[in-house]
């Protein structure tokens, strides 16, 4: 049994994770902006260093997932200052506490990290070449990679970072700045008209499959690996398959949705690569989109009363 602490453990991925690790045996903690009735928790802002410090004076974690990030690219515009702060300055914060405590850290990037490459993403795609990041969040999370390398060359620090692909699910809540699928879903189920870019293509995975991978990192710790972490390479849609999906499944038509050919600052095709994944961390997908999507619609049912 270890004893880990997450970051951001009360967003989509950290809800969740922390099951999952409890689940296994071992003893989790967690930290967010927002208050929790968890008893395990405490209230801590990342980009202030004072609290990070006095939490972690407190316990010695064997590992931390470091999750605490602002999300999504048009979010990064928008509210630029809170994602460098926190993406950034956080993830530093997170990192000196490291060099000192001796924790091992699982740094949560993003599969965004590999911006306008349009062959398949494998982890050693970002070393060999010079990629161009397409938006704030993209280059904030390159950013807080660079800062693990670099803290583990000088320190000897032990990270293992991890670029979640289209995760999705139970938990993640509607808001303008998630992914389509929330936004399809939540816009379908309020018959309100969304826009779907035609050509796009991703691979999504079910959060549960995410985070049995996630939680697989603990039983196989390789210090300076970096693993992507998405569904199956044969799951890669068409963005409209993922509405047309929906529609079917609440049983309306398509009369509120606007196809456009693409959308701008976007990557149009994803080819992920998930070979190291499934080596090191057993990553094995169980639910395709057919039977993600209706799970995820039946959550959503229930927490926007459409039950």
């Amino acid at each position: 049994m270890a004893k880990i602490m997450a970051t951001g453990g009360l967003g989509f991925i950290g809800s969740n994770l922390i099951p999952e690790l409890e689940k296994r045996g071992h003893d989790v903690w967690t930290c967010d902006l927002y208050h929790s009735e968890r008893a395990k928790f405490n209230r801590c802002d990342v980009t202030k260093y004072r609290q990070l410090e006095k939490l972690f004076a407190q316990h010695d974690f064997d590992y931390v997932y470091h999750l605490a990030a602002e999300y999504g690219r048009w979010n990064g515009e928008d509210y630029y200052e809170n994602l460098w702060l926190t993406n950034v300055v956080g993830t530093k914060n997170v990192i000196r506490l490291q060099e000192e405590k001796k924790f091992r850290l699982i740094f949560f990037s993003s599969a965004e990290v590999y911006g306008d490459y349009d062959r398949v993403m494998a982890e050693a795609v970002m070393d060999e070449l010079a990629i161009k990041q397409m938006n704030d969040y993209a280059m904030s999370k390159w950013v807080g990679e660079l800062q693990v390398l670099n803290s583990a060359n000088m320190f000897g620090t032990e990270t293992v970072r991890v670029r979640p692909v289209n995760a999705y699910g139970p938990h993640e809540y509607y808001s303008p700045y998630r992914g389509v699928i929330p936004a399809f879903i939540y816009k379908a189920l309020r018959d309100e008209p969304y826009i779907v870019y035609q050509g796009h293509k991703r691979i999504f995975d079910y959060i549960e499959d995410t985070c049995r991978t996630l939680a697989n990192i603990v039983d196989n710790f390789k210090p300076g690996e970096v693993y992507n972490i998405g569904g199956k390479e044969e799951w890669e849609h068409d963005v409209k398959y993922v509405s047309d999906l929906i529609l079917k499944n609440l049983g309306k038509k398509d009369t509120k949705v606007t196809y456009k050919k693409a959308e701008p600052f976007t990557t149009r095709v994803k080819h992920m690569d998930f070979t190291k994944s499934r080596r090191d961390l057993g990553h094995d997908p169980k639910v395709p989109l057919e039977e993600g999507i209706p799970r995820t619609i039946e959550w959503m049912k229930k927490v926007y009363g459409f039950v």
